[in-house]
């Protein structure tokens, strides 16, 4: 690649993907090695044409003996030329034992704490890393391996969401290495790249080479086209069922709690796709949940639990599933009591649930599909407005859809495995005086909507 061609790729990579916008200051991740000088270097001539502004911070992690030096190193690179510089120390190797993770997990999270931190302290708004196409095909092939789906194969994001951009991403290691030899910038050599202990050092410098002789030269290059085609696609169909999964994932504050009932209702894909939501409000992140991990908490039986690599541990009562790792899954909800017109839309802030109400004219109006979980179908004409909406009280009963006769509803619930901190989230909804309908339960049967009849009233709950 020609120097021009060079500067030109990360350039057009900047803009398509909009890293950058005028203004910004930008904290360069500066390891000292050839990646991350390059991408120093070309940031730096490209911050007057953009408009942006440019800060260096540099991380020991304490592991290598040679680490000081390149501390060192980088600090010197950033008074040469002139930029603001930060740096920062852990002790990755305890941190690691501490935690239970292997070193790369470790040295991460360390590393990111720290650049998070620098940027405040330098007040920029992006945080750059010198990741390669390289890089790219590397993570895809271990991730292969590991037997990711479609959200795994997707790679590295160019621009992830807490800020971190990747201005390299569409550029080979040799390309960099040739950019800085023509200058004749100078960089430091990580000495552990070559430890073939390590899982990516062996995809590094012996699968990929041999993929490249022996089955496609631009096997990085395809690679890093399946996963910014995978990427794109995993981001268009997260944006069609975020809606549903909104609706089976109710998040309260620091807690969320996934809804059971539904979840076993979905086909396989989706109720994967609904509990790695539910993972992701619940944690912040996916790092270190597998296939298995997601399946286990898909199939998870009434009563059980299922820990969670680093924690925590989910567990299922009733109809839904939430963390029970002594934390509670969500606050206790207090008594209360509304009265609603069925028109206007009805939040109870007890619970965080919204409920709303539509009149439909009957046999000619096409019905939703029947759903206990979240919406019940009543015979309008024998209800008395406005209804009174209440948690549930000592003594409650009524006559379910199909049922023989009139039960208590505490042992309803208990039949039907719904935890006693649940029971009193569940709204009651009474017609003078009769419970219609329980979130959750059947209908009652007095006033159930009857196919071909006169005046439904459709009543449907949703989040916050």
């Amino acid at each position: 690649m020609a120097p021009s061609s060079f500067v030109s790729a990360v350039r057009r990579t900047v803009l398509r993907e909009g890293m950058i916008k005028p203004g910004e200051r930008v904290l360069v991740a500066c390891s000292g090695g050839a990646d991350s000088v390059a991408l120093l270097d070309v940031l730096l001539g490209l911050r007057d044409e953009l408009g942006f502004e440019v800060a260096v911070a540099h991380f020991n992690h304490g592991l290598r003996k040679r680490a000081g030096a390149d501390a060192s190193f980088v600090r010197k690179l950033a008074e040469r030329l002139g930029v603001k510089f930060d740096q920062g120390k852990g002790d990755v190797g305890a941190y690691a034992r501490r935690r239970g993770l292997n070193q790369e997990e470790a040295g991460r999270t360390l590393r990111y704490a720290f650049l998070r931190r620098a940027a405040r302290r330098a007040g920029a708004t992006k945080i750059a890393t010198g990741h390669t196409l390289d890089d790219q095909a590397e993570t895809v092939l271990l991730r292969l391996f590991r037997g990711t789906g479609r959200r795994g194969l997707g790679g590295i994001d160019p621009v992830s969401k807490d800020g971190v951009i990747r201005p390299l991403l569409e550029v080979r290691r040799a390309d960099v290495e040739a950019h800085l030899g023509r200058k004749k910038i100078p960089f430091r050599t990580d000495e552990s790249n070559r430890d073939t202990r390590f899982l990516r050092n062996r995809v590094r410098s012996e699968l990929i080479p041999w993929l490249e002789r022996r089955f496609e030269p631009r096997v990085v290059s395809m690679l890093g086209r399946l996963a910014d085609i995978l990427r794109r696609e995993e981001g268009l169909l997260e944006t069609a069922l975020a809606r549903k999964m909104a609706s089976l994932v109710l998040r309260e504050g620091a807690a969320a709690r996934l809804d059971a009932v539904r979840l076993a209702r979905l086909p396989a894909g989706s109720a994967r796709r609904a509990v790695r939501a539910f993972l992701e409000a619940l944690r912040g992140s996916l790092r270190r949940i597998t296939f298995e991990d997601v399946e286990k908490i898909r199939t998870l039986k009434p009563g059980r639990s299922a820990p969670l690599p680093g924690g925590p541990t989910v567990t299922r009562e009733g109809g839904w599933i939430f963390r029970s790792d002594g934390r509670p899954a969500r606050p206790a909800a207090r008594p209360f009591s509304r009265r609603w017109d069925g028109w206007n839309e009805l939040f109870i802030p007890e619970t965080g649930v919204r409920f709303i109400g539509r009149f439909l004219s009957g046999s000619k109006t096409k019905r939703p599909d029947f759903d206990d979980s979240r919406r019940s179908l009543l015979a309008a004409d024998r209800l008395e407005f406005p209804l009174v909406v209440r948690s549930r009280r000592e003594g409650d009963r009524y006559r379910p859809l199909g049922a023989p006769g009139r039960k208590k509803l505490k042992e309803i619930f208990r039949a039907k495995g719904v935890s006693p901190a649940e029971r009193d989230r569940r709204a009651v909804f009474l017609s003078d005086g009769e419970i219609v309908w329980v979130e959750g339960l059947p209908v009652a049967e007095a006033f159930k909507s009857a196919p071909g009849g006169s005046r439904v009233f459709w009543v449907e709950r949703t989040t916050a």
